[in-house]
């Protein structure tokens, strides 16, 4: 599928397709065609509609309203109100009330925010809904509520009035160091244009001093049919969905003298110039070098996608090249690439950038223009192509594979790039087959052509610099441009390719063997016992076509380490894994797994030994290969390990210059009183203490044995081709004697009423955490009707903080009911405001509790709960995540597997003395800690 298909391989590539057949000649003027997938009409006033049946969620229908108008469209007395105008489409429309329409919706089983939601941006703002299909009423509604955000929001003057307040919060909590930056480069990026006058939320001035009938204006102007689509994907007949397109939307006229719908140039930049902007919240140091920009052509043809599928293999190869650069032992950034980017629509530049380490902008600048000029002077090699073309069409592979089973909200994205962006929709059948003709025509002499024209020379460019304003050595501008300068003219030779080897093992280890095998009826799993002691557990599942997950899990983690291992231990799985495994570094890795879809790590949490992996079906060993590596053959590099150790530092070195990093640490220690086996934000004396060979000892300690692991597999896992590989991989690992129980490290949270004042940043913001933690009994039944109780309490915070009062944009309540180390709670309360609003908002946070805890809760909003409950497991119930978390669950914590298949008489059984039981007993007034942020005094 267009752009998300390789989006896990770190970059964004096109797919697009053509049906023909498999030995036909290619038309490279031939049209890229619509796919059979989607039907894609227009109605007479020049709606544009996507209608496409799609099993997966069952019952759900994902449904947006796309409107080809942004901020970009605003005039001088309308800055923000394409935003603002979104906002009031939850406010009032003609046939739905204020307030009415959220609390409908979630009394279908949406949640604000996470389902219900929409967005603005430059040139488009898209509504997006989705609905459960198991009442023809709610789907019916639902074409009522697209309806009338498309032409009838009321508009109301009070209402206008009210959300002043919630949209200016919105801008509140957007303020800060990349903000205030923001505004002076933004103006560079753009070389002027419009853009960057134009930035979706506006102006404070605008927002609290526009008329009403400026945001009436941009509604009538530009809400008309020809510049919307009407998505709807899902478990619907698409002949009532068109039916029901056309009996919402065929009455929708356009104005009779309509504005033109443009989009303003970008001046292509003809000069060298160099900005630097710092500021003392920045978190990082960062260069870039961003060159014109050239003009971004639409794919129409066979031609034109064969053209974008060889730029996107120049991208991958090009990051490749960079991602390199970071494994040296002082490497010259802590990150950094060069790409082609879309800016907006019809523009694209090249740029390169990087985050700076301890070497500052010499050295990064040098590597970054060096690394550009080699891939423009002397291209790419062989084994560089193929391995990008094997991974691109792996990718596309897998996509055909999941084709059915692809969940509607991905598709409908695509569908909406393509009614703004015109990205051509053929289908992942005609992307396969694209893919399988073209990708063999691309050859190394195309690729190194392009690059010759893709990466400029010395030509007009912005080299910008950003960082912290603490920072000794910060360039001025002419150094900037003195550096870029130089090193454009350092010598640069062709890249060399080291030999990889063929295979991960020299030879497989000695297998075991199966002891025994039982099937449990309740869960569909088989359960193993090998030879050597290790559990193994199998849950076929057919929800994807090609989809192994892996998971394993037993008690031990960073806990058993003292205070004086802390960082060791808690950065020694991230740290052996950046040193590769057996023979091979991390990129040999990489090169090696090109074209295969499999990922695994291994880690020490806080109280617990974890593994994760995946693959495909054809993957598996290669999954298993690795899986017994990281017990067997974890690698050590000094080079790699002082690489990891500097760009560790370098990154830490301003992380606690955000007022939110200071916030979050002051909430930690006030908590649970500075204990000091806590983890704070962190800092660069962390990693100081940290010792390659120290780190290494405690990862070997733990995974030198696979004693007391279970490994669960989910998904397109068969038993007669996943047992070979079973016993020979897991059934040969060591499991000698190995602690696997977790130690309590006396981390306790402070008891009573405590409360404390931050002071940090220069913005007018404020942040609000209260926190209730102690302990309690375990039970899942109790943790079930804790969970109900916050959802509660979050549903209230946004219908009285947020709607009524008008204090905060966003916030609520999150937590849990632990059981390890010991059986305690903790949740809490989040919520942004202005410095002014803070006791207002302490007072209205306390008064819903005090509400709940007296009357307990509404009953309308515990059956919001409750259906949302429903049908959040009714789609987990077919995803192969939830299974394995389950099974995790069920094995490391003994789990009751029942509740599985009991899970609606469960959430039935939870009633309203419950959710009020809960109130009281957890978010007590003599027990919790109260933090608040306010700026820094002046």
């Amino acid at each position: 599928m267009n752009f998300n298909v390789l989006r896990r391989f770190g970059v964004t590539c096109l797919f697009l397709g053509l049906s023909w057949s498999a030995h036909a000649a290619l038309n490279l003027a031939g049209t890229v065609p619509i796919g059979p997938q989607v039907k894609v009409g227009k109605l007479d006033n020049g709606l544009t509609y996507y209608i496409q049946k799609n099993s997966r969620p069952e019952r759900r229908l994902e449904l947006r309203l796309v409107v080809k108008a942004g901020s970009i469209l605003e005039d001088e007395d309308q800055l923000g109100l394409a935003h603002f105008a979104e906002h009031m489409a939850f406010n009032g429309s003609t046939h739905f009330k204020k307030h009415e329409l959220v609390s409908y919706l979630q009394s279908i089983g949406l949640k604000f925010g996470a389902d219900l939601n929409a967005y603005t941006s430059f040139n488009e703002t898209v509504y997006i809904l989705p609905i459960p299909t198991d009442k023809r009423e709610d789907i019916e509604k639902a074409f009522l509520v697209l309806e009338d955000w498309a032409h009838g929001v009321s508009f109301n003057d009070a209402d206008i009035d009210s959300e002043r307040a919630i949209v200016l919060e919105e801008l509140r909590n957007g303020k800060g160091a990349q903000d205030r930056m923001n505004k002076v480069l933004l103006p560079k990026i753009f070389s002027g244009s419009l853009y960057a006058k134009r930035l979706p939320i506006g102006t404070e001035e605008s927002l609290k001093g526009f008329k009403f009938d400026a945001i009436k204006r941009f509604y009538k102007d530009w809400y008309r049919p020809n510049l919307m689509a009407v998505v709807v994907v899902g478990d619907i007949d698409p002949v009532d969905a068109q039916k029901l397109v056309e009996q919402h939307f065929s009455k929708l006229r356009n104005p009779e003298k309509e504005r033109a719908r443009s989009y303003p140039a970008i001046p292509v930049r003809k000069d060298v110039e160099a900005v630097v902007v710092t500021d003392m919240e920045a978190t990082n140091n960062s260069m870039q070098v961003i060159y014109p920009v050239t003009e971004d052509t639409v794919v129409r043809t066979v031609g034109d996608y064969r053209q974008k599928l060889l730029e996107r293999l120049f991208g991958m190869m090009l990051g490749q090249r960079m991602q390199e650069l970071t494994q040296q032992s002082n490497p010259p950034f802590v990150g950094g690439g060069s790409s082609l980017n879309r800016l907006v629509p019809g523009y694209r530049n090249f740029s390169s950038g990087a985050w700076l380490g301890r070497q500052g902008v010499g050295p990064a600048m040098d590597a970054l223009v060096l690394e550009n000029l080699r891939a423009r002077q002397f291209g790419f090699q062989s084994a560089e192509l193929e391995r990008s073309k094997k991974s691109m069409l792996r990718a596309v592979e897998q996509a055909h594979a999941e084709r059915e089973k692809t969940d509607s909200g991905r598709y409908a994205a695509e569908y909406i790039r393509n009614f703004l962006e015109q990205e051509t929709i053929p289908g992942i059948s005609n992307e396969l087959m694209y893919a399988q003709e073209l990708l063999p025509t691309i050859t190394l002499a195309d690729v190194n052509a392009f690059a010759k024209t893709a990466i400029p020379g010395q030509s007009a460019k912005l080299l910008v610099y950003t960082g912290n304003a603490k920072e000794e050595g910060t360039p001025k501008e002419e150094q900037l441009l003195a550096t870029a300068k130089l090193a454009e003219v350092r010598p640069v030779t062709a890249k060399e390719e080291k030999m990889l080897a063929t295979s991960l093992m020299a030879k497989p280890p000695k297998a075991g063997t199966v002891v025994s095998e039982t099937q449990n009826a309740l869960l569909g799993t088989t359960e193993l016992l090998l030879s050597n002691g290790v559990k193994v557990i199998l849950k076929p599942t057919d929800f994807k076509n090609d989809e192994i997950i892996m998971g394993a899990s037993r008690f031990g983690g960073q806990s058993l380490f003292g205070l004086a291992d802390k960082f060791n231990a808690g950065y020694s799985s991230g740290i052996v894994a950046s040193m590769g495994l057996a023979e091979f570094t991390p990129i040999d890795l990489q090169k090696m797994l090109a074209g295969k879809v499999v990922n695994v790590s291994t880690g020490l949490d806080t109280y617990n030994d974890v593994v994760h992996a995946a693959s495909s079906q054809s993957d598996l060993e290669t999954m298993l290969q690795l899986v017994h590596l990281k017990f067997a053959a974890p690698r050590r590099d000094e080079e790699l390990f002082k690489s990891v150790l500097s760009r560790s530092q370098d990154y830490a070195k301003n992380a606690i210059a955000r007022p939110e990093s200071v916030f979050s640490d002051a909430v930690q220690t006030t908590l649970f009183n500075a204990h000091p086996r806590v983890w704070l934000t962190p800092r660069p004396a962390d990693f100081e203490q940290l010792g390659m060979d120290r780190l290494r000892d405690i990862y070997q300690e733990r995974f030198v044995s696979a004693r007391g692991f279970t490994f669960i597999f989910v998904g397109s896992v068969a038993r007669e081709s996943a047992l070979p590989l079973i016993t020979t991989y897991l059934a040969s690992l060591p499991t000698g004697d190995i602690k696997t129980a977790y130690a309590d490290m006396g981390v306790r949270p402070v008891k009573g009423v405590v409360q404390k004042t931050v002071n940090a940043g220069s913005e007018p913001k404020s942040l609000v955490s209260i926190q209730f933690a102690g302990e309690a009994p375990f039970s899942e039944d109790e943790q079930f009707r804790v969970h109900a109780m916050m959802d509660v309490v979050n549903i209230r915070i946004i219908d009285e903080l947020r709607e009524k009062q008008t204090l905060i944009y966003g916030g609520g309540m999150g937590g849990d009911l632990f059981r390890t180390p010991y059986n305690h709670y903790q949740l809490g309360m989040q919520l942004p405001c202005g410095p002014d609003n803070v006791d207002k908002v302490v007072a209205a946070a306390f008064g819903e509790i005090d509400k709940l805890q007296q009357n307990g809760p509404d009953a309308a909003d515990l059956a919001k709960v409750k259906q949302n409950w429903l049908i959040a497991h009714r789609k987990s119930l077919r995803e192969n995540g939830y299974w394995l978390n389950k099974l995790q669950n069920i094995t490391v914590y003994g789990s009751d597997p029942a509740r599985i298949a009991n899970y609606k008489k469960l959430v039935e059984a939870v009633t309203a003395a419950d959710v009020q039981a809960a109130a009281k007993r957890y978010l007590r007034r003599d027990n919790y800690v109260q933090v608040v942020l306010h700026p820094e005094k002046k």
